[in-house]
C-alpha cells in the first residue's frame, strides 16, 4: 500500500523540463599542417581525418535526428543555410579544416536524395554522391596567420604587438633566453636547414617547436639525427613554447595584448543574442575555424587558467570551444523567449573531438557554475569583448587604413570592452607608435586649432583693414537713424 500511495504521489508532480539546446557557436582550430617554417602550409591528410572526425561528431551530438543534444528545429539531413554559419580567414589551412569539418556535419546525401527531375523531365544526378555545398566565409581578421611564425601577425593591432613586444624586455624572457641557450643550440643537428645560431634560441620557441613537431608526425626518412628529439626533448620544447606563447597572447595588467580574443569574444555574444533575439533569421549554428592565438587569448580574458593547467598550453590541432545556448522552459518554433529563461555552457575539448574523447564543461569568468544565466554570460564577457570598428581602433591606437575616421569620432563613446579597459574605465590607451594617448592628443589638438583660428583672424583684421569696436558703439551704430542711413546691401 506504501509502494502504490508513493506512486500516486509522484505521479502527481510536475515531470521536468527537459534541457533545450537552441544554438551553438563552435571555435575551432585547423587539423595537422605543415610547418610554420616553410610557408605556405597546407592541411595534411591527417589534419583533414582530424576535422572529419570532430564534423562527425558534432553532427551526432547537435545535428542528426537522433542527437543527444540536438539544436531545436535544425535540418538533420539535408542543410538549410540559413540556419547555419561558418567562416574562416582567408587561410589555406583555416579554409581548408572547416571545409572537411563541414563535410561530415553535413555528408552527402546519398542515392535517392541526390537527384532532381527537371521541366523537361531530364534527371539530375548531384555530383560526389550528393555532396553538400556549404559556403565558407571570410573572416574580417586572421588572414594567413598559418603562414606567420609571429603570434601577433595577423591581428593588425599596433596596440597588441607592442604589448607583446613587451614579453622580450621582461626579466621572465631574459632568464629564459639566457638558461635555454644550449638546450636550443644543440638542436641544430636537426634544424640547421631552417634555424642557424643566432635564431636557435628562446626567442623562436614556438616555430621551432613546431618545426620538431610536424618533423615527429610525418618525417619517417631523411631527417637529420632524429636520434636527437626524445620524447623528453619534445615535452620541453613544447613547455618552452607553451609558456613563450602564452606571454605573447596574454597579460592581465595589458589586455589589449589578447585582442584576439577580445573580437572572438565579441563575435560569439552578438551570434548568440542574435538567436536569443530571433526565432527564425538567425543562424542556430555558428562555425568559426581560427587560430591557437585566439583560444589563449579567450583563456585568459575568460579567467580559465585558475579553472586547469590545461588552459596555459597552446590548444592542439583540431581543438575545439563549444558554446552552448540553453534553456529548461518549454519552447515553440514561434515564440521568444524571455531572457531570463536562458543560459550558457562553456565546453572545451583539446584536441580531435570523437566518441572516446569528447569535450568537458569548465566554469568562465571565475563563478563556481558551468552553466550562466544568460544575462550574467553576456555581462562578463561584455567586460572585454571589441566588438565594433571603432572599438577595435581606440583599443589598438590605430589612425590609419580602416582606422583613418574612427579613432576620436562619435562611435567611440561606447565603456564597453579593452578600449576602455574591460572594467568601464577609459584608459587613454597609446598607440602603437608609442606616442601620446588618444586623451592627450585630443587636447593638444584642440589646442592647436584654436591658435590657427586665431592667428586667421588675425591675419584677415590687419590685411582686411578691419578693427575691433566695443559693444557700446556697436549698439549705437545700429541704432534705427543708424539703419536708415546704411539702407540694404
Amino acid at each position: 500500500m506504501l509502494a502504490q500511495a508513493l506512486l500516486l504521489v509522484c505521479a502527481a508532480l510536475p515531470l521536468a523540463q527537459a534541457e533545450t539546446v537552441l544554438g551553438l557557436y563552435i571555435f575551432h582550430r585547423h587539423g595537422d599542417r605543415t610547418a610554420k617554417a616553410t610557408p605556405p602550409a597546407n592541411l595534411t591528410d591527417f589534419g583533414y581525418q582530424e576535422v572529419f572526425t570532430s564534423g562527425t561528431w558534432f553532427r551526432e551530438q547537435y545535428i542528426s535526428s537522433s542527437a543527444a543534444s540536438r539544436i531545436s528545429g535544425i535540418e538533420p539531413d539535408l542543410v538549410k543555410l540559413g540556419q547555419l554559419s561558418a567562416s574562416a580567414p582567408l587561410d589555406n589551412v583555416l579554409q581548408s579544416s572547416a571545409i572537411g569539418f563541414l563535410s561530415a556535419l553535413y555528408p552527402p546525401v546519398g542515392a535517392g536524395m541526390d537527384t532532381e527531375t527537371l521541366r523537361n523531365g531530364t534527371v539530375v544526378t548531384a555530383p560526389l554522391n550528393g555532396f553538400q555545398l556549404i559556403p565558407v566565409e571570410i573572416a574580417t581578421s586572421g588572414g594567413n596567420s598559418e603562414d606567420s611564425a609571429w603570434l601577433q601577425g595577423a591581428s593588425g593591432c599596433g596596440a597588441a604587438t607592442t604589448s607583446s613586444n613587451e614579453y622580450f624586455y621582461t626579466p621572465d624572457y631574459m632568464e629564459r633566453l639566457s638558461g635555454t641557450m644550449d638546450f636550443y643550440q644543440g638542436l641544430l643537428p636537426m634544424i640547421n636547414g631552417t634555424f642557424n645560431t643566432t635564431t636557435a634560441t628562446y626567442k623562436n620557441a614556438y616555430t621551432i617547436f613546431d618545426l620538431l613537431n610536424v618533423a615527429s608526425i610525418h618525417n619517417a626518412t631523411n631527417f637529420n639525427a632524429s636520434s636527437l628529439l626524445t620524447p623528453t626533448t619534445l615535452s620541453q620544447l613544447r613547455t618552452l613554447a607553451d609558456h613563450h606563447e602564452w606571454n605573447l597572447a596574454y597579460n592581465a595588467s595589458t589586455p589589449v595584448r589578447a585582442i584576439q580574443g577580445a573580437t572572438l569574444a565579441a563575435q560569439i555574444l552578438q551570434a548568440l543574442n542574435a538567436t536569443v533575439t530571433s526565432t527564425k533569421s538567425s543562424p542556430k549554428l555558428n562555425i568559426q575555424f581560427g587560430a591557437y592565438g585566439s583560444f589563449t587569448s579567450f583563456f585568459g580574458l575568460a579567467g580559465l587558467l585558475p579553472v586547469s593547467p590545461d588552459f596555459y598550453g597552446v590548444a592542439d590541432y583540431a581543438s575545439a570551444m563549444v558554446f552552448e545556448l540553453v534553456t529548461n522552459s518549454t519552447t515553440t518554433p514561434t515564440t521568444a523567449l524571455a531572457p531570463e529563461d536562458l543560459a550558457v555552457r562553456f565546453r572545451f575539448h583539446n584536441g580531435t573531438t570523437s566518441n572516446a574523447s569528447t569535450p568537458a564543461a569548465y566554469p568562465l569568468f571565475g563563478q563556481p557554475a558551468t552553466v550562466l544565466p544568460w544575462a550574467d554570460f553576456a555581462s562578463n564577457m561584455s567586460r572585454f569583448a571589441v566588438g565594433s570598428q571603432a572599438q577595435w581602433c581606440v583599443a589598438c591606437g590605430n589612425t590609419t587604413g580602416v582606422c583613418a575616421g574612427s579613432v576620436g569620432g562619435a562611435d567611440n563613446s561606447t565603456s564597453s570592452g579593452l578600449g576602455a579597459g574591460g572594467d568601464g574605465q577609459d584608459t587613454g590607451a597609446a598607440p602603437a607608435s608609442g606616442g601620446m594617448s588618444n586623451a592627450v592628443a585630443g587636447v593638444v589638438g584642440a589646442m592647436v586649432t584654436l591658435a590657427v583660428v586665431l592667428l586667421l583672424e588675425g591675419l584677415v583684421l590687419v590685411l582686411g583693414g578691419l578693427r575691433l569696436v566695443s559693444k557700446k558703439r556697436l549698439v549705437a551704430a545700429s541704432s534705427p537713424a543708424a539703419s536708415a542711413v546704411g539702407g540694404k546691401a
